[in-house]
């Protein structure tokens, strides 16, 4: 990364008479005529990096932005992406990759792309809302909110694969510490672990189940000594990478310790562990339990949406845990205050924002008509000014499911596949930035 953006635009081939590469181009001219939107992404690079004056030149911070928009647009995976990037005419163009230039390594996208933060992408997604508005295309006097999962790329979680995972990550995180250093000793149980895991699946008793269950957890034990035996020898060796490796290990100890906690109290206690207190991945620590309409479970982030009447996502919040849907109607409200400066005349949500108390304090900040899509004893009149206003914005409300099944479907909003809690968030706003502005460049055609 060394500049904000090309000071001087290469020679590019012309882009080729398709519709999508036309929506390429109208987004591209978005983005030229919003500079902010670089100017935010290129305040992430320089923040923790020195700006080399010498060597290859890298990713501007403006491809870096246009790159993760075709990616999500697309649901590339990098190698996808760095191919596209150098195949096709359209987006080299839209990434203002010269003819001539080489394009980039799947691992450079990646480094870049993963470095720019969620809140840079809230901010990037609020100058779009912005420009909206001065086009008179979202001007935010009526929203509607709900709620949806995204979830974490993990396997279905089962205490006995959870162990597994355990044994057979420290396992291979030893043996790779011991090609290094000789003084770490251990015994590979990971056969053991596996058969033991298998056999829990199948088990056809209760009683047979528990007992597979307390030799797994046996087996855990052992690899969880081994662990911190190798992660002493490793903290005072003094070499700058194996006290990585040691750091690493423990990161990995403490969540083995969690998951054996969990099993014991769970399987040989009998205990009720709260979904709080549980973890369902090791690799995705940060993963919540959410269960739905008390049918579904889920394993990943709530995340609130609100959404315009031109259907732009104006706002989101990513939410830790599984709060009830009622005690997220004022923190929306006014996070739209913030980003229009007052907030909407007319409001629809879910069914289940509605409460008493929040329709009170919707009313107490000037909303003149409030619809929860269930009535919740309250009446019609207490929420708008009409039967009719009331039925409108309950029609206007299931809007946002197929908003919602849009950005799911097209911009790989319902799983995320970027590693770490940093990277889920930023996954998050990166996949609405891309649909608002596609949103935006096909309602500036109509």
């Amino acid at each position: 990364m060394r500049e904000k953006i090309k000071k001087q635009l290469p020679l590019m081939k012309p882009t080729v008479d398709h519709p999508h590469a036309d929506e390429m181009k109208r987004i591209g001219k978005i983005l030229d005529e919003n500079p902010i939107i670089t100017d935010l992404a290129y305040q992430d690079f320089i923040g923790d990096r020195d700006i080399k004056k010498s060597g290859k030149k890298g990713m501007t911070a403006e491809q870096v932005v246009r790159a993760a928009i075709i990616k999500q647009m697309n649901e590339f995976s990098y190698e996808e992406l760095a191919f596209h990037m150098v195949d096709s005419a359209s987006y080299r163009h839209f990434c203002r990759i010269g003819i001539g230039e080489k394009g980039f390594k799947a691992s450079t996208l990646c480094e870049n792309i993963k470095f720019l933060s969620a809140k840079t992408w809230e901010a990037i997604n609020r100058a779009i809302i912005s420009y909206a508005k001065e086009k008179g295309i979202e001007k935010g006097r009526k929203v509607r909110c709900d709620c949806t999962v995204v979830a974490s790329n993990i396997h279905d979680p089962s205490d006995s694969s959870l162990l597994w995972d355990c044994v057979r990550v420290i396992t291979r995180m030893l043996e790779r510490a011991k090609e290094k250093i000789d003084q770490i000793t251990f015994t590979d149980h990971t056969k053991r672990a596996k058969r033991r895991m298998l056999g829990i699946l199948n088990a056809k008793s209760k009683g047979e189940r528990r007992d597979r269950y307390k030799d797994i957890l046996k087996v855990s034990a052992k690899t969880l000594g081994y662990a911190e035996q190798a992660i002493r020898v490793l903290a005072h060796s003094g070499d700058w990478e194996l006290m990585a490796m040691a750091n690493e290990l423990k990161h990995y100890k403490e969540l083995t310790q969690k998951v054996i906690d969990q099993t014991e109290r769970r399987v040989i206690s009998g205990e009720t562990v709260p979904a709080s207190e549980k973890i369902v991945s090791i690799f995705e620590p940060h993963t919540d339990i959410i269960v739905k309409d008390r049918r579904d479970t889920f394993y990943g982030h709530k995340v609130c949406l609100t959404s315009g009447k031109s259907n732009l996502i104006v706002d989101c919040v990513v939410l830790d845990g599984n709060p009830a849907d009622s005690t997220l109607t004022d923190q929306m409200l006014d996070r739209q205050k913030e980003i229009y400066g007052r907030h909407p005349l007319k409001v629809a949500f879910d069914g289940g924002f509605a409460s008493k108390d929040n329709l009170a304090s919707a009313k107490q900040r000037g909303i003149k008509d409030v619809c929860f899509s269930k009535k919740r004893g309250m009446e019609v009149e207490d929420m708008c000014r009409s039967e009719w206003v009331f039925k409108g914005l309950r029609r206007f409300r299931a809007g946002i499911e197929s908003g919602i099944s849009w950005i799911k479907r097209c911009f790989g909003f319902g799983k995320c596949t970027w590693k770490g809690c940093r990277s889920f968030k930023s996954y998050i706003w990166a996949s609405i930035v891309s649909a608002n502005l596609l949103t935006l460049a096909r309602q500036k055609t109509s």
